[in-house]
């Protein structure tokens, strides 16, 4: 007897024209802003970085569909693994630290598990994790942008402004915010922030921080850039508002109310502006947290997964070890992912409050 070979249910029928290609090579050209801007700031060096991650992973996911006899390469899931475990690199890394984070990403955190779809964490969050414990000191290790090359020190070249003020604050420097604290280590600011900041009275610290005149990762240090790639995902509908706004929102809420606290300003004595700007909060949370595979499905779990990405990031940056926690919080809440999934169940499709109400009557 012949199995049957398509299976027929009762409709309505969905059709979407997206597919997996489509997304993942528009989430790609979403990070193109960023990306340019990246390599701009830091020289042939970032590229360098960018191109080694990315032919790693292509080569991974080559080799690895070969040897699963499937066609994988062209889908675009690769690339945009590639692209984003460069983006998380510091310009500077030595190169095989890229290298190892892009195999880890494809062969570990994805094929491991069965290949798209079946990973339970991001891979180029694992990917950069797995470096990041492994190379603590030169994933730490930074340089500064063009824009402030000459006028930053050297001492402080090499650090980010979160870590710089994290240090700060546990050398016991007290009494100052995040923008105060750099100011009084003479970390510099380009003319046109301090010029916007004497109109608008936003610390000019915060300004560079949202244009992408900081030392950082490659793709996290434009705040702008990586907005404008996110307001094309969401013209395209290829992510919805719930989890980018919530994990940000909630993040720099957290971070007013609480993120005083170390440096002594009490509670609601700490920033809102610089958080969100500040570190790969814009990367992760427009172009990591939001993968298919590894957050809730219904808009409900997703606002419960951002509020749970954003207490964590709030939680290590100001009272953990380590100045930047938006990798590790992401991949803590893709743990918990399938457990929102489990209690917070979408609404099926058609049902409605006066449905239910209906046959509530009649089973009455």
């Amino acid at each position: 007897m012949n199995k049957p070979t398509m299976t027929v249910s009762s409709s309505p029928h969905l059709h979407a024209k997206t597919n997996t290609a489509s997304i993942m090579w528009s989430v790609s050209l979403a990070l193109a802003p960023a990306t340019l801007w990246g390599v701009y700031v830091f020289g042939f060096r970032s590229l360098l970085v960018l191109g080694v991650s990315v032919l790693t992973a292509l080569l991974s996911e080559f080799l690895l569909g070969k040897l699963y006899k499937e066609s994988t390469l062209w889908d675009g899931s690769a690339f945009l693994t590639g692209l984003l475990v460069g983006l998380n690199m510091s310009p500077s890394i030595p190169l095989f630290i890229p290298f190892l984070a892009s195999v880890f990403a494809i062969f570990v955190a994805k094929w491991v598990f069965g290949g798209l779809g079946a990973n339970w964490a991001n891979p180029a969050l694992a990917g950069r994790i797995f470096v990041f414990f492994s190379f603590t000191t030169p994933m730490s290790s930074f340089v500064a942008p063009r824009t402030l090359a000459s006028a930053l020190p050297d001492a402080l070249a090499s650090a980010t402004p979160l870590s710089l003020s994290k240090t700060a604050v546990s050398g016991g420097t007290l009494g100052l915010d995040g923008s105060s604290l750099l100011a009084s280590m003479g970390y510099p600011a380009t003319e046109f922030a301090q010029n916007l900041s004497a109109m608008t009275g936003i610390s000019a610290f915060t300004i560079d921080s949202f244009l992408g005149n900081v030392a950082g990762c490659i793709g996290e240090v434009s705040a702008l850039a990586l907005l404008i790639g996110g307001i094309y995902l969401l013209a395209r509908k290829i992510i919805t508002w719930h989890i980018p706004v919530t994990y940000i929102l909630s993040t720099a809420v957290l971070s007013w109310m609480f993120g005083g606290i170390p440096s002594g300003l009490g509670v609601f004595g700490g920033s809102f502006l610089s958080p969100i700007f500040s570190g790969g909060l814009m990367l992760g949370a427009i172009f990591m947290a939001t993968d298919y595979v590894t957050s809730p499905i219904s808009h409900k779990g997703q606002i419960v997964y951002a509020i749970g990405c954003g207490f964590f990031t709030f939680l290590f940056r100001y009272f953990g070890s380590m100045p930047e926690a938006v990798s590790v919080s992401i991949l803590m809440m893709n743990i918990f992912t399938p457990m929102i999934d489990r209690y917070i169940i979408p609404r099926k499709f058609g049902d409605t409050r006066e449905l239910r109400k209906k046959q509530k009557e009649a089973r009455a």
